[in-house]
């Protein structure tokens, strides 16, 4: 009779491990969810052991339920390597970037693939395994490698390549470029409504706050990143090696719109706009892709030759086919600065301030008006003081530049520090009766009045 009871009682339990067996493979929404609660206040409660258990079933039969997931492996796997655990460590961190990867693809893949390289960086893979995670990363979104991890895989491509496939260094530059602008528009957009909201009188709460800080914080990093790109790549664009280098690959791209729109705005941005193949570019540009940004290059070509009633007729038409309000308001940039390039800064200025309009936190609007302003300091005043006077008008300005667009701190601080440089003495402002905060009116095309700033 014992003998029997045994067994039953040793079925039973075979029976229920059958069952959890079961259960575990094929767990519900529901189970899943109540083991991804647990798992997540195992992580948080910091009992590690326990959590690790909960990952390995949560991977294994709810891989998909949150990404979340693979997030709190991640503090999981660090802290059984900071514990002395490094190989199981080391393993379970791939592991759970693999199923990341293969469960989640599309969500944050840049920043994923930059967080493995710093990973492998930090445990002691070789250069060209971390090379090839920020390649994976810098394909999937450029944007999600860090600052550091875009400079170190852009020195890998310049020393890669710049001997023998220039074409390449430019496309990696490009391709950064433009994620970032696309990026940068974005926390543009979203720091302007928050401003405008502080300068009219109300309290931001605190996710508002938040939310201003990491736009802010963004565009910071967006505009060093920008600036250690430019620097690195100076040397290479020179018209004497750019337009060798887009009249031998012309014929090839005569219908790439995207080659075609970055070697014509290459061309523009590095005033090699006198060789003959600037316009071919921008002819082929408009043909393979009418677009707005296409018709802006035709217009400056046209008005060049004297057909200004054509030249206008484009821009208007580039004004009305843009919708996007980050693109029309650099789109109206781009006609503010041939403006101004051309002298005529009164215009340059109104469509500077119609940029505004679109995107409040286009900083190089700003910045536009100031250098304008500092341009004209000699001519827009009669005297020592106000002549100084217009400087304050831009250094404002630029000042302006910088809250709006921190992304633009690094280059705005230049225009600052030389505009600080030029405002009226104490001695300047006691000879003409005037203290700082008085109220001043300078006169020209500015007719701006502005409070004396002394120095």
């Amino acid at each position: 009779m014992m003998k029997k009871i045994t067994y039953t009682i040793a079925g039973l339990f075979f029976l229920v491990a059958t069952l959890n067996s079961n259960a575990q493979m094929d767990m519900s929404v529901q189970d899943c969810t109540v083991e991804y609660n647990l798992y997540k206040g195992d992580v948080q409660g910091k009992n590690f052991a326990e959590a690790k258990k909960r990952l390995d079933n949560l991977m294994a039969n709810c891989p998909k339920l949150s990404v979340n997931i693979y997030k709190l492996g991640v503090k999981i796997a660090d802290d059984m390597i900071t514990n002395g655990d490094k190989v199981a460590g080391v393993a379970l961190m791939k592991k759970v970037y693999d199923q990341r990867i293969i469960h989640f693809p599309k969500k944050d893949l840049g920043k994923v693939y930059n967080d493995i390289a710093n990973f492998l960086a930090d445990n002691g893979a070789s250069e060209n395994e971390v090379i090839n995670m920020l390649e994976k990363g810098y394909r999937a979104d450029p944007t999600g490698l860090s600052a550091k991890n875009i400079y170190k895989y852009f020195d890998h491509v310049l020393e890669s390549n710049k001997d023998n496939n220039v074409q390449k260094i430019l496309d990696t530059y490009d391709d950064i470029n433009d994620a970032l602008e696309v990026k940068s528009g974005k926390y543009q957009q979203r720091l302007s409504k928050l401003i405008a909201k502080e300068e009219a009188g109300a309290t931001l709460g605190k996710k508002e706050a938040k939310s201003k800080r990491i736009a802010e914080g963004v565009l910071n990093n967006i505009g060093i990143i920008g600036g250690g790109l430019d620097q690195k790549i100076e040397e290479l664009l020179t018209c004497e090696r750019l337009v060798p280098l887009y009249r031998r690959d012309f014929d090839a791209n005569k219908s790439n719109p995207q080659w075609l729109k970055r070697a014509v705005s290459r061309m523009y941005h590095k005033e090699c706009t006198t060789d003959a193949l600037y316009e071919e570019l921008a002819e082929a540009y408009a043909q393979a892709d009418p677009s707005a940004d296409a018709y802006m290059f035709l217009s400056n070509i046209l008005e060049e030759k004297g057909k200004v009633a054509e030249a206008k007729d484009m821009r208007r038409k580039a004004f009305e086919l843009e919708t996007d309000p980050t693109k029309k308001s650099n789109l109206l940039m781009k006609d503010a600065q041939e403006l101004s390039r051309k002298g005529r800064r009164s215009e340059a200025r109104r469509q500077a301030n119609e940029a505004l309009k679109y995107n409040p936190s286009n900083g190089n609007a700003y910045l536009l008006i100031a250098s304008m302003y500092a341009k004209s300091a000699n001519s827009c005043g009669d005297n020592l003081f106000s002549k100084r006077m217009v400087y304050v008008a831009a250094l404002n300005k630029a000042r302006r530049a910088a809250v709006v667009d921190p992304s633009m701190g690094q280059k705005v601080k230049r225009f600052v520090n030389s505009y600080k440089a030029n405002i009226p003495t104490k001695q300047d402002g006691f000879a003409e009766g005037y203290k700082a905060g008085d109220s001043f009116k300078i006169g020209c095309w500015i007719g701006e009045t502005v409070r004396v700033q002394l120095r």
